[in-house]
């Protein structure tokens, strides 16, 4: 039996082949990764996406909304 994996780092990135099929679940539009923040930006829906412990969390509701100087 081999040994579990340990708990992701904080701050950890985003698996690049989970980021081209992942994309906005209001939009369909293809998301960025802001490694700073941890979440997945929408920019077609003003929104962010959290990623905890390393898992996206695509829940609308858990979102945040974006300010205007956020939208570059």
């Amino acid at each position: 039996m081999s040994d579990p994996e340990p708990p992701a780092p904080k701050g950890r990135n985003i698996d690049p082949r989970l980021l081209e099929i992942l994309v906005c679940p209001v939009t369909k539009a293809t998301l960025r990764y802001d490694a700073a923040r941890q979440e997945l930006v929408s920019l077609a829906a003003r929104l962010a996406f959290p990623v905890r412990d390393g898992i996206p969390v695509m829940i609308v509701d858990e979102a945040r909304e974006l300010q205007d100087g956020e939208l570059k």
